[in-house]
């Protein structure tokens, strides 16, 4: 034994590994790489195959060069792939979907010690370096559902997501449901999530707590702004953007989320908030990918206020 853990009872002893939980992640997103391939064409499966490529060989290779033990097995990487790749458009030139992804996997995840080290979410951040990086590609959605008026013939709103359009071009809610709108590879189709988000808590891989208080939050501070007078309408509030996915799949991310009930409801309230306040009042149409990463950044002070003290135990 090279280290002895020592730490409060009880100790529950779980069959639970790192390789197991990320494949149930991966098997949770299946849906929402099937729907999107469905909906938009093969060309989201070459995005995600880059994405995923990059960010093993870069693990492996980074592994190799410090004379490291090779960790790609646990699917961390694959996982980090997969989530950067649905978190961008399927017209992200290739070169720059493999440069986000190294990013990711050296510069957040191994340059702080690899899996569980790491101080923010690695596929988050990689979305957010590529936002910054190349934000003209980043924000070109153009697929079989631009929206161009048949009698006005805007087409300045090609490739505009819903929540970049004017109200009378949004489209119908059971669209948004289904995906039918231009977005990032795995925002669109929320049944598709909410299938992955079932999945995830019938096997216990997350808890309910951070998805719909984050979700939630998002749906009643966009109501109570609608009620000073602000034109905002919550459902689309909650049904657009990357909510959905970054609510189930990047928000509950076990190393930069908080480990107590409490401080995962603190961290979906805290992130809805930030999301809603950078939507309406910043120049920038989403805020999913910030909201996470601040609340990331309070992750360990939210653990510290919630932690529980063991029996007999006191303040110090």
């Amino acid at each position: 034994m090279s280290k002895l853990l020592v730490s409060p009872s009880p100790h529950v002893k779980s069959g639970n590994t790192t390789t197991k939980v990320m494949l149930d992640v991966i098997i949770a997103l299946l849906p929402v790489v099937v729907a999107s391939v469905f909906i938009f064409g093969f060309r989201r499966l070459l995005v995600i195959a880059v994405a995923i490529a990059s960010s093993v060989l870069s693990e492996y290779f980074f592994e190799l060069i410090c004379k490291r033990k090779s960790t790609i097995k646990d699917l961390s990487a694959v996982v980090t792939g997969l989530i950067l790749a649905l978190n961008l458009p399927s017209t992200m030139p290739l070169w720059e979907v493999a440069l986000g992804s190294i990013f990711a996997i050296v510069v957040v995840k191994m340059l702080f010690g690899g899996i569980g080290k790491n101080f923010a979410n690695p596929a988050l951040t990689g979305r957010i370096f590529l936002f910054i990086s190349f934000s003209s590609a980043m924000s070109n959605f153009t697929s079989k559902y631009d929206i161009i008026s048949s009698a006005t013939k805007v087409d300045t709103l090609t490739g505009a997501t819903p929540l970049e359009m004017p109200k009378e071009f949004l489209p119908s809610l059971t669209d948004m449901f289904l995906g039918k709108y231009n977005g990032c590879i795995g925002e669109t189709c929320k049944l598709a999530l909410l299938i992955g988000l079932v999945y995830l808590l019938v096997k216990k891989v997350i808890t309910w707590h951070t998805p719909i208080t984050f979700i939630g939050t998002v749906f009643v501070f966009s109501w109570i702004l609608s009620l000073c007078g602000m034109d905002i309408d919550p459902v689309y509030q909650i049904l657009s953007g990357g909510l959905f996915l970054g609510a189930i799949f990047m928000a509950t991310d076990y190393v930069t989320s908080p480990q107590t009930a409490w401080g995962k409801v603190i961290f979906g309230i805290g992130a809805g908030i930030i999301t809603v306040v950078i939507r309406q009042f910043a120049s920038y149409p989403e805020g999913i990918s910030f909201s996470i990463l601040l609340m990331n950044i309070l992750t360990p002070y939210i653990n510290d206020w919630t932690r529980k003290m063991p029996f007999g135990g006191k303040k110090q």
